[in-house]
């Protein structure tokens, strides 16, 4: 796999010749499912848009769910899961090039690509081919942020102007950060960009009722505590990681991991744990439809609909729109 050497600007390729299929949604809306029964039909091979999955060892929580992409005996081709330890950094620039090696890859074999996970930022980035993403980490900077509470932080970033600032991505604390040392970075630094190369493709989306995608949320998770997925968390622990490093990852690796440090009980664990699963599918939602207002089309498909149905109207919409 392919890997940045540097904070480069990202590197465009040639992608026309080569038809993507997005398939995005909210947790537990069926996403991986839906992917590996289409690449099973159209020689397809699966990309991951899933910021967590990259990493090795994190597996319950980050629902890989690697038994989906086995289909009558056969197995569907995967990307960039499982391709870091956990602990390393992983961001934004660096997806883009393993998107682009993956892709590359994909397309020297005559397969249909597909991309597939839940992080609309990742999907966007290769999308809208954000140029941006390659400006350097500035630990000093992200110091004295870390000193200031959040409404501090987009109170200085809506006053740093700069030419990514409608392109940011605020929805997190994470993000806001790097958000302002990109804009504080554009500020004083020049950044050499080029002009996009047309990529073809397709998005397709999973919407869930609102209720039902609850009702999975709240099932699922009670399910991965049943097949080990503390324990997965104490591994990680074992192997040396720092309880810091874990809480960074969010949710299951956060709410466990104070669990397993004594800092909530077991009841208290779960219960906040299942409020900030469904908080993050809000969150997913809220970006997909900022997405959509981003000039991005995506075509909404039932997700309680049966996969045969959802993957008859994939084709019919590629072959409409000449892909």
């Amino acid at each position: 796999m392919l890997r940045d050497a540097s904070f480069s600007t990202f590197l465009l390729i040639d992608m026309t010749d080569a038809p993507l299929i997005v398939i995005l949604g909210p947790t537990a809306c069926g996403k991986t499912r839906l992917a590996t029964q289409l690449a099973a039909q159209v020689e397809g091979e699966i990309i991951s848009a899933d910021s967590r999955q990259v990493y090795r060892g994190m597996n319950i929580g980050t629902g890989k769910d690697l038994d989906e992409y086995m289909i009558d005996g056969k197995n569907i081709p995967y990307h960039l899961i499982d391709i870091c330890d956990a602990g390393e950094a992983y961001h934004v620039h660096r997806f883009q090039v393993d998107f682009q090696a993956a892709f590359n890859a994909i397309q020297n074999l005559h397969h249909t690509p597909i991309l597939c996970g839940g992080t609309g930022l990742y999907i966007e980035s290769v999308l809208k081919q954000y140029q941006f993403t390659g400006i350097p980490v500035d630990e000093t900077l992200r110091q004295q942020l870390e000193t200031l509470s959040d409404e501090a932080l987009l109170t200085r970033f809506n006053t740093t102007s700069s030419a990514y600032s409608s392109l940011a991505d605020t929805s997190t604390r994470k993000r806001l950060v790097r958000a302002i040392e990109i804009a504080e970075h554009l500020q004083t630094h020049s950044f050499e960009t080029t002009s996009p190369t047309p990529l073809q493709y397709q998005i397709f989306g999973l919407d869930v009722p609102v209720e039902e995608r609850r009702t999975r949320i709240t099932h699922r998770l009670h399910q991965r505590l049943q097949n080990g997925m503390i324990d997965e968390v104490q591994t990680l622990l074992n192997q040396g990681l720092t309880a810091e490093q874990l809480i960074y990852y969010g949710l299951e690796y956060k709410f466990i991991t104070e669990y397993l440090t004594g800092v909530l009980t077991y009841d208290t664990m779960v219960e906040r744990l299942n409020v900030a699963i469904h908080q993050f599918a809000k969150r997913q939602m809220t970006f997909f439809r900022k997405m959509e207002r981003n000039g991005l089309t995506i075509h909404w498909l039932d997700a309680l609909a049966p996969v045969g149905q959802l993957i008859a109207k994939i084709k019919a919409s590629i072959r409409t729109q000449g892909l």
